[in-house]
């Protein structure tokens, strides 16, 4: 069976000026110019286009930063792939338990659970069963226009369900049979996160990173603002709002990042309690104090309802939604000043 390679659309770029913006949906630039020159890392992350812009005064220094955190994504790759055969994820979903878990799957899965409460279910880790159904449905009928058979869809939805992952202090997996993970939704934000810290650590000022979400360091707070422009993902070159950063992260979801089918009407944004694939909104981007948040929100609130979105914002300070609707217009709440 040939394999399904889903298209693929970057949400984020790094830019050091206005050139490219039409042709990325985000972008990201500096407001003033720096004292500092970034060296800066472009490889991939988990699949995804990523990002180091290091300010440093020796680019010697510079330099062993970016190979320390090169090291980092590949370690944190191994742990959370799906795409590697003996990583902790693949092996967790083809036995259905992993004894001894590295700490990070642990954290990472323990954060899953409590978002997937926080959403009441909108996010949900096990929808890979869902991922496979379709891809494997798109595969098999690649000129198909509808979704996999309605029965099927109940069938595997069975599978889908956070609360039957298990964590224990050497051990975590499935308490049935035939389910599956995915981290895909939370894991770009968490090696964003642990890049960031390890910078951190390292004695790094200043720095902006990007592991397929974004987020920006600046410990003394003595830099300008990064400012996010968010694109219209139907009009090249229309900038819908922007949005400053400095010690926040900033994540966005959107139908059309990762589409299933030829046409593009079913994507990566699955409902785990429907099942569907079309998400409530052209996109929906979220500034948090972190982007393990920030990822885990902007993947949840694609499929919740504009008073549910609102309610669970209104349990974490620090964090501001910009949604595009589907008839163009926009919505905003939270902390977006």
């Amino acid at each position: 069976m040939k394999t399904f390679t889903p298209s693929r659309r970057r949400f984020i770029g790094i830019f050091a000026a206005s050139a490219g913006l039409g042709m990325m949906p985000w972008m990201v630039r500096k407001a003033s110019a720096l004292t500092l020159e970034p060296a800066v890392w472009r490889g991939i992350a988990l699949g995804a286009d990523a990002e180091l812009h290091i300010y440093h005064a020796s680019a010697k220094k510079a330099r062993q930063l970016i190979e320390l955190a090169v090291a980092e994504v590949r370690r944190l790759e191994n742990i959370f792939s799906l795409y590697q055969e003996d990583s902790v994820l693949s092996q967790l979903n083809r036995d259905g338990f992993i004894d001894n878990p590295p700490a990070d799957f642990i954290r990472l899965l323990s954060d899953s659970k409590y978002f997937s409460t926080l959403t009441s279910g909108a996010f949900d880790p096990s929808v890979q069963s869902l991922w496979k159904l379709y891809a494997e449905h798109f595969t098999r009928n690649p000129g198909a226009t509808h979704e996999p058979d309605a029965a099927e869809i109940r069938r595997v939805l069975g599978l889908v369900n956070h609360r039957q992952i298990y964590i224990e202090d050497r051990r975590a997996g499935f308490l049935m049979p035939g389910m599956a993970l995915t981290l895909n939704g939370i894991a770009q934000g968490y090696i964003t996160d642990r890049v960031t810290q390890l910078l951190r650590q390292a004695g790094l000022d200043r720095a902006l990173v990007d592991m397929g979400e974004i987020r920006g360091l600046d410990v003394n707070e003595s830099g300008p603002d990064w400012k996010a422009g968010i694109r219209d993902p139907e009009q090249a070159g229309r900038i819908l709002a922007t949005i400053p950063l400095k010690n926040e992260a900033l994540s966005t979801s959107g139908g059309y990042g990762t589409t299933l089918d030829e046409a593009g009407k079913f994507t990566h944004l699955f409902n785990p309690l429907s099942g569907a694939c079309q998400p409530a909104y052209r996109s929906v981007s979220v500034r948090a104090p972190n982007a393990t948040t920030a990822d885990a929100l902007s993947t949840a609130f694609s499929v919740m309802s504009l008073d549910n979105i609102k309610a669970v914002v209104n349990q974490l300070p620090g964090v501001g939604v910009w949604l595009l609707m589907p008839d163009g217009t926009q919505n905003r709440f939270g902390q977006t000043a």
